[in-house]
């Protein structure tokens, strides 16, 4: 069967209908996740007993789905880029409850087989980021820029901040935290459930910036949006640490010399640790406050002259020790420090670096985590002593393993997926014993339909000696031996990778479409990439848009060299960072690429924002030659191929302003260009009929002009 377009816009792509939000129940009897209820893909919460092994489907619908969503909502949603329509998140309370959310609603189960109730009324609320306290007893939402509680018996909600006013939020995590730092939430529960701990965030002093809605019927309110945003060298939002009591009586942290707040977690014994950072985030402190926020200790301090990478794997030990993962070799390791981080021992070593941390086993002190020991572009399931000894590989298949581990460390969720075969999801025993239970076999019949076969993976060793990994997708026997006209699909930018031993490559429509089309597809990770360790990624310091542009040169003048790609016809594609190598990669080389299509590209840093930006190219004050040769608008001169721009018209992540500055400098340059605009999307077209007129448009674009 042959791919169509509608094919391609269709959500989620081929064998990607797998199960997710897996969660074990606080007692371990039951798994938890969301898949598949119904023909249209709704999300529903179904529960596996696992002595039976019976699947029961726990809640399929909630409230009025046709309630609208605050527009902080929406864009929580957007950053954590949630698409499924249905339940979309739940979470086990301590008494064995759980907690819906649903459109600013919130909804309890007080047992598996009850009919979900109402405990927070989104009209009246718009409840965001709910959270019940340890104990069980109380819920925590945040509403109007203040933190509510309200029984999780039923009640009246109570404001337990008062400071929530135009310009500043109490409870929120700011676009700066949720896009940039992923840190999603402000506020944390303590262990004891008598404190929050809680930012609040003054943007008052950012100039607002105004997006349009001018996709609307009727131009009344709301036609527009305003946005404080901090565009790179410019002033951040103003954030700080408080902790406040079931009286509402609040203390503040003295955190005045640091500009960013990374990560807070609570420790078992009621100490609040806090991750910050300095602006140029060259350095990272992690601190120790006393619950009342009277005392404070630095415990220890991360320094580099690239970048200190943030990430998720703090973990405290009963007995007051923690783990820590830190790149100071080079790659991202283990260590385990004692209470006061006198002393630590490194747990693990090697030319590869640790992805997360999936369970601890203080008993038999033993660490569970996952690494990309076996390569980079495959991720494993492994365990270690505390000692760092006994290192042993749980996972065996070939491929990227995605864990999900019990409190009682008997059992783990393995997502499994390969590029033969779409994401599998078995339950299995941690002591190597083997499969338990098949949650999820790959039943799309679209796979076997529409003839799927993974690229071939590829290793190039670039001439400054770097392995670079790629793929590629041949056309097949029909179009004879090549050369071919050839698509370099590409992203490009840091702390992504596109190349992996997973089923991603393979369920790509778009360039399995152009395939059966007689295209070469090419997908090439260059320097600056992720999982490679901090050196490969810091190629890219202070010079964005050189070396990653040199990576894809190189790696089409292999294809060429190969007889695979007919040098006259190469046409690149990508969105976001994307879109922003496919204009560089125009505009520098354009003797190679002949035609690119564009979609939400950054063309200027300075439109960028500050933490992002900062990172890896220091501020335009500190950097004007990086940022100067960094934009787009620098190189319009030089492109003489075909151009398609495309961009949503509220996009507040990469603002249209981007495509629109970009414009002007190809007027002036007197240079041709096709725009495609969405007036109603942000920064990826989420709307069906939106998703397919762009795929149109992409292809019938490439067919003109390659």
């Amino acid at each position: 069967m042959a791919i169509t377009v509608e094919d391609i816009a269709q959500y989620p792509s081929p064998g990607m209908d797998c199960p997710s939000s897996f969660s074990f129940s606080p007692d371990n009897r039951y798994l938890t996740y969301l898949k598949a209820a119904g023909p249209d893909g709704s999300k529903a919460l179904f529960a596996l007993e696992l002595s039976s092994r019976t699947e029961t489907l726990v809640a399929s619908s909630l409230g009025d789905s046709s309630t609208e969503e605050s527009l902080e909502e929406q864009l929580r949603r957007q950053r954590l880029r949630q698409m499924s329509k249905g339940i979309s998140q739940y979470t086990w309370i301590a008494d064995g409850r759980i907690l819906i959310p649903d459109s600013g609603s919130v909804y309890i189960l007080d047992s598996l087989g009850s009919i979900p109730r109402l405990l927070v009324n989104g009209e009246e609320y718009s409840a965001i980021d709910p959270k019940a306290s340890p104990d069980g007893s109380s819920l925590a939402f945040v509403s109007k820029g203040d933190i509510y509680s309200v029984p999780i018996g039923g009640g009246t909600p109570s404001m337990r901040t008062a400071g929530g006013r135009d310009g500043t939020t109490r409870g929120l995590a700011d676009y700066i935290a949720q896009e940039e730092m992923r840190r999603s939430s402000g506020y944390w529960w303590s262990p004891d459930s008598s404190l929050i701990a809680f930012t609040e965030v003054d943007e008052t002093h950012i100039p607002e910036f105004h997006i349009s809605h001018l996709g609307k019927d009727s131009p009344g309110d709301p036609s527009w949006e305003v946005h404080r945003y901090p565009f790179a060298g410019c002033d951040n939002p103003q954030v700080r640490l408080g902790v406040v009591d079931m009286q509402g009586h609040i203390t503040w942290a003295d955190l005045s010399e640091y500009e960013y707040i990374a990560r807070v977690n609570w420790q078992p014994g009621g100490h609040l640790l806090v991750q910050c950072q300095n602006r140029e985030q060259t350095s990272l402190d992690l601190l120790r406050f006393t619950g009342d926020l009277s005392d404070k200790t630095m415990l220890l301090k991360e320094i580099s002259e690239i970048w200190v990478n943030l990430h998720d794997m703090y973990r405290p030990l009963k007995d007051g020790r923690f783990l820590w993962a830190s790149e100071r070799s080079g790659y991202r390791h283990l260590y385990l420090y004692d209470a006061d981080a006198q002393s630590c021992v490194q747990l693990t070593y090697g030319e590869w670096q640790v992805e997360s941390i999936s369970a601890v086993d203080e008993i038999d002190e033993t660490l569970y985590f996952t690494s990309t020991r076996e390569s980079p572009t495959e991720n494993h399931l492994y365990r270690i002593s505390f000692q760092g000894t006994d290192l042993e590989r749980v996972t065996l298949k070939v491929g990227m393993h995605t864990v999900v581990c019990n409190d009682g460390v008997g059992k783990f969720v393995d997502i499994h997926q390969s590029p033969e075969t779409p994401p599998a999801v078995t339950l299995e025993g941690l002591s190597g014993q083997g499969p338990i239970e098949e949650i999820h076999l790959p039943t799309d019949s679209r796979v076997k339909d529409l003839g799927l076969r993974p690229p071939d993976f590829v290793n190039l060793q670039s001439p400054t000696g770097e392995i670079l990994h790629g793929a590629v997708y041949r056309p097949d026997r029909s179009y004879g031996d090549g050369p071919f006209p050839t698509l370099v699909y590409v992203y490009g930018g840091p702390h992504a990778q596109l190349v992996t031993k997973g089923w991603g490559l393979t369920g790509s429509l778009r360039a399995q479409y152009l395939r059966e089309r007689g295209y070469l597809v090419f997908v090439l990770d260059n320097r600056g990439s992720t999982r490679r360790g901090i050196t490969f990624e810091s190629h890219i310091k202070n010079n964005m848009g050189t070396v990653e542009v040199e990576d894809q040169i190189f790696g089409v003048r292999w294809l060429v060299e190969q007889g695979l790609a007919d040098p006259r016809r190469v046409g690149i594609y990508g969105w976001s960072y994307g879109g922003y190598m496919a204009l560089m990669c125009l505009a520098q080389a354009p003797d190679i690429f002949k035609a690119a299509v564009a979609g939400a590209p950054v063309t200027s840093w300075d439109g960028y924002d500050t933490h992002y930006t900062e990172r890896y190219m220091g501020t335009p004050d500190s950097n004007p030659d990086g940022y100067e040769n960094g934009s787009v608008m620098a190189h319009v001169s030089g492109i003489q191929g075909k151009l398609l721009l495309i961009h949503g018209l509220i996009d507040e992540n990469v603002h249209f302003r981007h495509t629109a500055r970009l414009i002007n400098s190809l007027i002036s340059a007197d240079k041709d260009y096709e725009l495609a605009m969405f007036p109603d999307e942000r920064h990826m077209p989420r709307k069906h009929s939106d998703r397919v007129y762009l795929e149109k448009k992409l292809i019938h674009f490439f067919e003109e002009n390659l």
